[in-house]
């Protein structure tokens, strides 16, 4: 393995690491916000219509879908999705060529 693969490799796990950290940031920034609006929810209301609910079902979603792509796993498509459909058309093109 030469230096630039070694640089390369070594860039890409700093990237990775960054944006976790970068999650879990965000992570505590909602939970913050979310004990924030529940006591505004409560100092306004007392519980009677926990309106702060409708803040926690959003904060979780988009939550989710950003643990969901952070992490690599992707339902719809797998985890190397991209990756084999760029070796399928690479193959179809050269099974093209033979042909022709």
């Amino acid at each position: 393995m030469n230096n630039s693969d070694t640089d390369t490799k070594y860039f890409r796990a700093k990237e990775r690491v960054e944006a976790i950290k970068a999650f879990y940031n965000k992570v505590f920034k909602y939970i913050v916000a979310i004990v924030i609006t529940g006591s505004i929810n409560y100092y306004l209301n007392e519980w009677s219509n926990p309106w702060f609910l409708w803040v926690v079902l959003g904060v979780s979603i988009a939550t989710a879908v950003k643990a969901i792509k952070l992490f690599g796993y992707d339902v719809l498509m797998g985890r190397n999705w991209e990756q084999r459909k760029i070796d399928e058309f690479m193959k179809e093109e050269e099974t093209k060529k033979r042909w022709e």
